[in-house]
Order: C-alpha cells, then sequence, then structure tokens
C-alpha cells in the first residue's frame, strides 16, 4: 500500500475569488459557501495570495481603530449602521472596507502543497504553522485545497481511527 497523497483528500471543487474582488464580494461569497477562507486566484487560475475571515476581520478593525483615533467611538461602527442611523463617517468607513480590493489585504506568501506530496509531511506544516487549509497546485495552477476537516473527514471515511 502507498504513501496517503494529498489527491487522496483534496477538495476539487473549490471556491476561489479575484484579486479584483471586493471585501463585500468576498465576505457575500465566504457567508454563503460557509468558508473561513479562500485561495484568490488569476484570471488563469493561478494562486496570487489567499484571504481568510481573520484578514476581513482585520481590516474592519483596523478601521474601527482609525475612527477612535480620530474621536469617532469606533465600536459604533457596526451597531450605528445596523440600527439604520449611521454618522456619515461610520457610513463612509464602511463602504471605504466594503469597496476594498481582496488584494488590498490578502495574504501573498501562501503555504501550498502538489497533490502528489504525502498527506502526513503537509498535515505537519499545517499543525506547525497553524494553517488550516492549504492550495494544492501544479507549476502554480490551483487543483484543489486541502483543509483540517478533509483530512479528519478521511480519518473517518476509510476507518482509520
Amino acid at each position: 500500500m502507498g504513501q496517503f497523497k494529498v489527491r487522496d483528500v483534496m477538495t476539487t471543487q473549490v471556491v476561489a475569488l479575484s484579486p479584483d474582488n471586493t471585501i463585500k464580494e468576498a465576505t457575500r461569497k465566504l457567508a454563503v459557501e460557509n468558508l473561513a477562507g479562500a485561495p484568490v486566484v488569476d484570471k488563469g487560475n493561478h494562486m496570487v495570495g489567499i484571504i481568510s475571515q481573520n484578514d476581513i476581520l482585520g481590516l474592519l478593525l483596523k478601521y474601527s481603530n482609525k475612527l477612535e483615533a480620530a474621536g469617532i467611538p469606533g465600536g459604533d461602527l457596526l451597531s450605528s449602521f445596523r440600527e439604520g442611523n449611521a454618522d456619515p463617517k461610520l457610513k463612509a468607513a464602511l463602504d471605504e472596507i466594503s469597496n476594498t480590493k481582496v488584494e488590498d489585504i490578502m495574504v501573498r506568501t501562501v503555504l501550498t502543497t502538489s497533490p502528489d506530496d504525502s498527506i502526513m509531511s503537509l498535515l505537519k506544516s499545517m499543525v506547525n504553522m497553524d494553517v488550516s487549509r492549504v492550495p494544492v497546485v501544479d507549476r502554480g495552477v490551483l487543483l484543489g485545497i486541502v483543509s483540517r476537516s478533509d483530512i479528519t473527514f478521511s480519518l473517518y471515511k476509510m476507518k482509520m481511527i
């Protein structure tokens, strides 16, 4: 029996984003697909980065801190907008966040793997680097993705543990 490979567990139906997508579009896609992050690819499906909920929420916090530094309570950024009476400065900040491009906040240096890599080797890297998902590429082209959930589900499905 051969080594357990990335191709044995990877998801090939990958939800990916474009660098030109807005944060509003990215947030919608991640929320609808119930994803914590997604690869970012160019028109040729080449990996150019990855974006996660942490990146988006970090942008929100960055704006909140800017507003607080300007004397506008940043904690009101979401609550006052939700209540429909947002201060024009808060609304402007939310519009700016929504229209920010994915390429402006995505992580460009991404751990990737190939279909023929060993799952155990990849798992070691994922755990050591605290990475939840790893794009699978061949010559830079996105082929799939492997998440911790994919690996766990494979263990269950194959009755390994």
